[in-house]
């Protein structure tokens, strides 16, 4: 079995998110996701440290600020000081040789929770002053040690707009991960809680893609590769496997996938309710979506999923 065993799991493909709040020290727990936690900067770094002796080399970094700090546009995103930016930096220095990924939408920083900065009257997303604060961010994220860019708000040029930014002024070697297939999904539910970042209006339908549509993700990913795109993700992943082995197929970059808050929290619940198995469920869906052709899979579990890998292979 072992020997023709056609999927593997290793530590190199896992990637852990990092979710970081404004708070000078200590962690909050997120009831929703068991074990996972709002981290302060200062104490993230022995947490990521210790996740990388485990064997985990990529993580994901989200920002949390207080809502004193939120506006219209979102502009906390691009603040130097900002969680994202003193992590990178702080974890650039200390940690070397990390892949830093930063996460880049504007839900966490604006006031109403959304994407972008919003026209009141129509509740629709202003392109162009998206596009022109996702550059400003991106610079920022870059020059604080990002080896990433992510953006994941699914907005139209967004792609290209970062790439000329990042050629313009940042280091060289950036590369961009474009959340190029992300669902309008119900498995977003415990990220909301995690990232304080729930709408206060509408919702997010009209940037995010329709669930029922697969020809749509295939057309988002080859323009985001036309745009410079250097890696793709689709998000979530257990609903979207199909749709991740096609943009496989179709495409010549490195596929992500996302195992999102929702597959998290409800594998962890049944889990905790001895309904099953929790090592085996998380490895067997980590493993489905290797199978389905993910180069590389965000996912919460990755501590413990690290841990058993190392355990395993002596």
């Amino acid at each position: 079995r072992d020997l023709v065993q056609e999927s593997e799991l290793r530590s190199n493909d896992l990637v852990l998110p990092i979710f970081l709040n404004s708070l000078s020290s200590g962690r909050k727990e997120i009831k929703s996701m068991p074990g996972v936690f709002q981290w302060s900067v200062e104490d993230s770094l022995s947490f990521v440290s210790e996740q990388r002796k485990n064997g985990i080399k990529s993580f994901i970094l989200f920002g949390i600020v207080d809502a004193s700090e939120k506006d219209g546009e979102g502009s906390a995103a691009w603040d130097e000081s900002g969680p994202v930016a003193k992590a990178l930096s702080i974890y650039r220095k200390e940690l070397g040789d990390v892949n830093l990924i930063a996460d880049s939408c504007f839900c966490e920083y604006t006031d109403h929770g959304h994407c972008g900065p919003m026209d009141s009257k129509s509740q629709s997303r202003h392109q162009k002053q998206t596009l022109d604060g996702l550059k400003k961010m991106a610079l920022i994220y870059a020059q604080a040690g990002a080896n990433v860019i992510a953006p994941s708000g699914m907005v139209d040029g967004m792609v290209r707009a970062i790439r000329d930014g990042l050629q313009e002024n940042a280091p060289s070697g950036i590369s961009i991960c474009s959340y190029s297939v992300k669902y309008a999904s119900a498995f977003y539910g415990p990220f909301r809680e995690a990232a304080e970042n729930a709408p206060t209006f509408g919702d997010r339908r009209q940037y995010q893609m329709n669930p029922a549509n697969r020809r749509e993700a295939l057309r988002e990913a080859l323009l985001d590769i036309q745009e410079g795109a250097d890696m793709l993700l689709v998000k979530p992943a257990m609903p979207c496997l199909d749709v991740l082995r096609e943009v496989v197929n179709s495409t010549q970059v490195p596929v992500g996938a996302y195992q999102v808050s929702g597959e998290y929290a409800m594998m962890k619940a049944a889990a905790q309710n001895g309904w099953l198995n929790e090592e085996a469920v998380f490895f067997e869906s980590l493993l489905a979506i290797k199978r389905a052709g993910a180069s590389f899979i965000i996912s919460y579990w990755a501590p413990e999923a690290a841990k058993l890998l190392r355990s395993s292979h002596g």
